[in-house]
């Protein structure tokens, strides 16, 4: 198979641009500030902001009340209004009623990336075609090209419907991909609390040792005390540090959530950073976890030397930024071309949870 733009010429922020329908937010928060600045440099009016039915509590956002989903739909109309979505969620409750508005409302939810400030756009895309066609004919299943087509057709179009056609079965990852029955010992670059070292466990009685690295001194103090629940089963090195690809000082955001990184704004404040060959010293390991919100590409250059000898399974995050998608597998292929590639994606809305698993 060969990997093609869509054929449409569909570009959701030039269509929001001229749109004749009043265009109101459904949520709050930094991703609509986001999508607010994104749509400034559009020409793009927001005409007002609105909460799910049952939160709204008389507040207000950039100036304007904030409206419940039933005011905006009577001082617009149903059909005379284009929705925004401005918030990601996972959860079943959450995304039923984001369907739901959405069959009632014309909606979007728009592909702003979590670092970095490129968007995907056709221009975008159209400019990177030969490596999204080569990343593309690097997928090692139809799974994966199905997921890699949705995803961009999601990507430029802001259509929730290629998100439903782009989810993947979790247990099947690690049962199938990662065979981690088998895994003994495991990185977790980006462990946040401790979360998807919990995960891990559950497929993986066999795992007896971890290497996890997390930046954020909070999330790192709740990873600890989820480490001291545990005893020595399995035993786990943590490392408050970035991981990257040499020995450095980052400034990383302070906000004591799992999106902090290098690129989130606001407070900031400085981390150490090093490369997991560093913190290994040699010592094999079975699986890499990457995670890193958008230092991806820095990480894998600091675990190459492990990549190389020990041959572990990874999964990347390929969402982070908007040349993931991309330039993340080349990136694989070029240090190692026995990988075999593949694509999956858990539910979410926008394209997050989007993962390269690496097998050989």
């Amino acid at each position: 198979m060969n990997f093609t733009l869509p054929s449409t010429n569909f570009d959701m922020w030039d269509y929001l641009s001229s749109a004749d329908k009043k265009i109101v937010m459904y949520g709050m928060g930094n991703g609509a500030d986001k999508i607010l600045d994104v749509c400034a440099k559009y020409g793009i009016e927001i005409c007002d902001f609105f909460a799910s039915d049952g939160f709204v509590r008389g507040h207000s956002f950039h100036g304007k009340r904030v409206l419940s989903y039933s005011e905006a739909k009577e001082r617009y109309g149903a059909d005379n209004m284009i929705v925004l979505l401005s918030f990601a969620s996972c959860l079943p409750d959450v995304t039923e009623n984001i369907r739901r508005i959405a069959s009632e409302c014309e909606l979007y939810a728009p592909d702003v990336p979590v670092c970095g400030d490129e968007l995907f756009t056709l221009g975008f895309a159209r400019r990177h075609k030969n490596e999204l066609k080569a990343a593309y004919d690097l997928l090692a299943d139809e799974e994966s090209r199905r997921i890699f087509e949705n995803t961009v057709a999601y990507k430029l179009s802001g259509r929730i419907d290629f998100l439903f056609d782009a989810e993947s079965d979790k247990d099947a990852v690690y049962t199938d991909l990662l065979d981690a029955v088998n895994i003994h010992s495991y990185a977790d670059l980006g462990a946040y609390n401790g979360d998807t070292v919990r995960e891990l466990m559950r497929y993986s009685p066999a795992l007896s040792r971890v290497t996890a690295f997390e930046p954020d001194r909070r999330s790192f103090r709740k990873l600890s005390e989820f480490c001291d629940t545990l005893g020595d089963a399995p035993n786990i090195q943590k490392v408050n540090a970035a991981a990257w690809n040499t020995d450095t000082t980052l400034t990383f955001g302070d906000e004591g959530n799992r999106n902090s990184g290098l690129f989130a704004k606001g407070k900031t404040v400085e981390v150490t950073a090093t490369s997991l060959d560093h913190v290994l010293g040699g010592k094999t390991v079975d699986y890499i976890k990457y995670d890193v919100e958008g230092c991806e590409k820095e990480a894998i250059e600091g675990s190459a030397q492990t990549i190389l000898s020990c041959s572990p399974k990874l999964l990347i995050s390929v969402y982070h930024r908007s040349e993931d998608i991309f330039a993340l597998p080349l990136q694989i292929n070029a240090l190692d071309k026995d990988y075999k590639l593949y694509l999956r994606r858990y539910p979410y809305i926008p394209a997050w949870d989007l993962n390269l698993i690496c097998t050989k």
